[in-house]
């Protein structure tokens, strides 16, 4: 299983960058994680672009978006999980600069996920992001976590 996160902007706060760190440490024991920054800015436009060319051809693909699907812990996980064993062995997650995805990345998207109906800072979304992916294959493995 491959887990990409593309991401718009460069992690600049150490504490989020450690953060990420660690969730990515913790995850490389159930999957292969990679972690692509482009560049924000100067537009939705062009960070949609260089997100595109980020794209692997025949992966999953998952938008970040207040406007998307929510899930529970659990049905988060049962998600990941169907999509594997649907045969989908690349999942890539989106997570747009601060005024979020263009519509043309958007429309990309086999799904739209979101965690909130709140704007949280799109640097903090990586944490957020790979924490549920964390726990997704934690409970998919019956190990603990907390609820």
């Amino acid at each position: 299983m491959k887990i990409t996160v593309i991401c718009a902007g460069k992690l600049k706060e150490r504490y989020f960058a450690e953060a990420v760190n660690e969730y990515v440490k913790r995850l490389s024991r159930y999957c292969t994680i990679k972690i692509e920054e482009v560049n924000d800015g100067p537009d939705m436009l062009s960070e949609a672009e260089r997100m595109k060319k980020r794209m692997p051809e025949g992966a999953c693909v998952i938008a970040c978006e207040i406007a998307g699907e929510r899930y529970s812990s659990e049905g988060f996980s049962k998600k990941i999980e169907s999509l594997m064993a649907g045969g989908n062995g690349h999942i890539v997650f989106l997570i747009g600069g601060s005024d979020g995805l263009h519509e043309s990345i958007s429309k990309m998207a086999d799904f739209k996920l979101s965690f909130s109906d709140m704007t949280f800072p799109h640097m903090l979304m990586r944490v957020i992001l790979l924490e549920q992916i964390y726990r997704a294959f934690r409970i998919m493995n019956n190990e603990p976590y907390h609820k």
